[in-house]
């Protein structure tokens, strides 16, 4: 049994254009420990499927289980990081990622306090722990959102397009970051986004998706081992066969192929 099992999903949402589907008879099997990125064009559901996952929405036929337990609303041990951060503008860093674990009742208040400056120190924030959003760059709003989702230390992450509003040099930063933490945590992460370099470099598997409905066109296992290098040969050979495979999906044509 796989820890995420997706089964036979589908979704779908009623507009003023009538009934449209934003996933049609979705399977996936996540195993525990990885790292899956989920790609595709707008309107293939991606995000749809995340929201799924996390419990923020529900399927209208098929199910959804993590480590065996069916997913009917969000728990705390699945958390999800978002592309707009989600920080409380009045809380300072330390503030923010205290958040994640005010709710917790079985550790006391000296391990919540020692908790929290653990995983600042993690995403090297320990020196802006008193500082406020408004003082912070993008990225490292962003270490903070992911501070504070490690802090409630989760069985899972969901990320949707979390490096998206960053800058080039922020977004590489970031990413080796999360493979620096993944190598220490070894949390089951399954990320969305619209960047194929992004999700080379970070994947153990590719989901590729294809729109209208949103369905599941290719799983990629990319060929090299992490960390992988960015302007090796390998890596661009993969890169251009991505995109092949996402032009392909995006003109729903159906390909027997493999990175």
């Amino acid at each position: 049994m796989s820890f995420i099992e997706v089964r036979n999903i589908t979704k779908m949402y009623v507009n003023s254009g009538g009934t449209s589907v934003a996933l049609d008879n979705v399977s996936l099997d996540i195993e525990k420990g990885s790292f899956v990125c989920i790609i595709g064009g707008s309107g293939c559901g991606k995000t749809t499927l995340i929201n799924l996952l996390a419990g923020f929405e529900h399927p209208d036929n098929g199910s959804i289980f993590i480590d065996g337990q069916q997913v009917e609303k969000p728990v705390f041990r699945h958390q999800t990081i978002f592309q707009n951060y989600g920080l409380l503008p009045w809380r300072t860093v330390e503030g923010n990622v205290s958040f994640a674990l005010e709710n917790v009742r079985d550790i006391s208040h000296h391990q919540k306090a020692k908790q929290v400056l653990e995983f600042i120190e993690l995403v090297g924030l320990m020196s802006c722990r008193e500082m406020y959003p408004h003082q912070l760059s993008g990225g490292m709003k962003q270490r903070v959102a992911i501070a504070r989702a490690l802090a409630a230390r989760p069985d899972v992450i969901f990320m949707d397009e979390p490096f998206g509003a960053l800058d080039a040099i922020n977004r590489m930063k970031l990413q080796d970051e999360m493979l620096n933490i993944c190598a220490q945590q070894r949390k089951t992460i399954v990320l969305i986004t619209h960047d194929i370099d992004e999700a080379l470099y970070l994947g153990d598997r590719i989901v590729v998706m294809k729109p209208r409905p949103g369905r599941i066109a290719h799983e990629v296992i990319p060929a090299t081992r992490k960390p992988r290098e960015r302007n090796g040969e390998s890596f661009l050979h993969q890169r251009a066969e991505l995109l092949e495979l996402l032009d392909l999906a995006a003109r729903h044509k159906d390909v027997d192929y493999k990175i």
